[in-house]
């Protein structure tokens, strides 16, 4: 049932064959809309440079007025917690650069909210895999 992934889904490197995808989603602080027009245009570019600059695959940024949506996939040695940091940390930055007047619309200049959610995401259920390891105590 596991081995029935579709093979053009899994990626290859050296020690490993892997399928680690996640859906990060963070918000600007105290969820102030202001990621339009060619800011949310610019953040969206900016994901994508920032995941090939890391070793990380930004397959989808979704930017909406107050967060953002992405769709990540990475090497299973790259924690989530790696990749959020450098999406925010990066993506602030160089925001803040290109566009000085962002900082005077958010409080105390800080643009995203501390806190993001996380997810896991696959092609097989939490079903599927707990019948098929259940299934080799019979084999």
């Amino acid at each position: 049932m596991i081995c029935s992934m579709k093979s053009k889904s899994l990626q290859h490197a050296r020690t490993c064959v892997f399928n680690v995808n996640y859906h990060l989603v963070w918000s600007t602080k105290y969820r102030r809309k202001v990621l339009t027009g060619t800011i949310a245009e610019y953040l969206e570019s900016l994901c994508r440079t920032i995941g090939v600059e890391k070793g990380f695959d930004v397959k989808d940024v979704q930017v909406m007025p107050d967060h953002v949506h992405s769709f990540v996939s990475a090497h299973p040695k790259v924690a989530p917690g790696y990749i959020y940091k450098m999406l925010k940390g990066i993506s602030a930055r160089r925001m803040f650069m290109k566009y000085p007047t962002l900082k005077g619309a958010l409080h105390r200049g800080h643009l995203w909210n501390t806190s993001t959610y996380v997810e896991t995401v696959g092609h097989v259920s939490e079903e599927a895999i707990r019948r098929y390891i259940e299934e080799q105590k019979t084999k």
